[in-house]
């Protein structure tokens, strides 16, 4: 079996590699890479697992499918790469941690620092056609990320899981919410934010969680130069 994944998260995932659903998916995503323009990049579908591996997920922030604009999606829920402009859902989110915890928006929207401290930008869809939102839904990846979310809630180590929007929402299902924690809310895009999503605080209340688990908070403070992360 061809390793997809380069840490835990390939033994926690690589019995749905096998399964009926995903070679049918794997084969739908070679013929749509081959004749689409299909974001994110086919060898960042899977970052968000490669940057937060299994046994270090803190926090689960869960997204619906990859951004579909041109350079936008790199495999990781909201985040945008270095030099993309950030986009509207992610303005907001930067608007609600000013609000919060009072950090002025950065210019960018790379969130590879929240990601290495144990944050797993997840979306449940991992890949999309360009321009066409939610075109890669009902493919097979639900059934993959349900899997991962699923586990997480199985976890030892309870997992704060941050579900923005109904999409989000409907995984509750699959949460043990007598151990792991829940924050919900409404969507942060510019057509749902003002419904509850300002106002949240979901930042202060995951850190607040992982005092209480004895885990060490989140510095949700992002650097003005997206590539330093330190």
């Amino acid at each position: 079996m061809k390793t997809l994944i380069h840490n835990d998260w390939q033994e926690i995932l690589e019995p749905e590699f096998q399964k009926q659903y995903y070679l049918e998916l794997h084969n739908f995503l070679k013929k749509e890479y081959a004749s689409q323009n299909i974001h994110p990049d086919m060898f960042q579908i899977f970052q968000a697992f490669e940057w937060t591996p299994f046994s270090k997920v803190k926090v689960c922030i869960l997204g619906q499918d990859p951004y579909h604009g041109a350079k936008q999606a790199h495999g990781c829920s909201f985040s945008v790469l270095p030099g993309v402009k950030v986009p509207p859902s992610l303005q907001n989110i930067y608007k609600e941690l000013e609000s919060d915890l009072g950090y002025k928006p950065v210019k960018h929207g790379y969130l590879e620092k929240w990601a290495k401290q144990g944050v797993l930008l997840l979306n449940t869809v991992l890949t999309v056609r360009d321009g066409q939102a939610f075109s890669h839904r009902g493919k097979g990846w639900e059934l993959l990320t349900d899997r991962a979310i699923q586990s997480l809630s199985d976890r030892k180590t309870p997992v704060i899981f941050i579900l923005w929007g109904k999409a989000a929402q409907d995984k509750i299902k699959l949460i043990n919410q007598k151990k792991n924690i829940v924050i919900a809310s409404p969507h942060p895009s510019p057509l749902s934010a003002h419904r509850g999503f300002f106002g949240s605080k979901p930042f202060s209340k995951t850190n607040l969680a992982l005092k209480a688990m004895d885990e060490e908070p989140i510095d949700w403070k992002l650097p003005e130069d997206p590539e330093d992360i330190n």
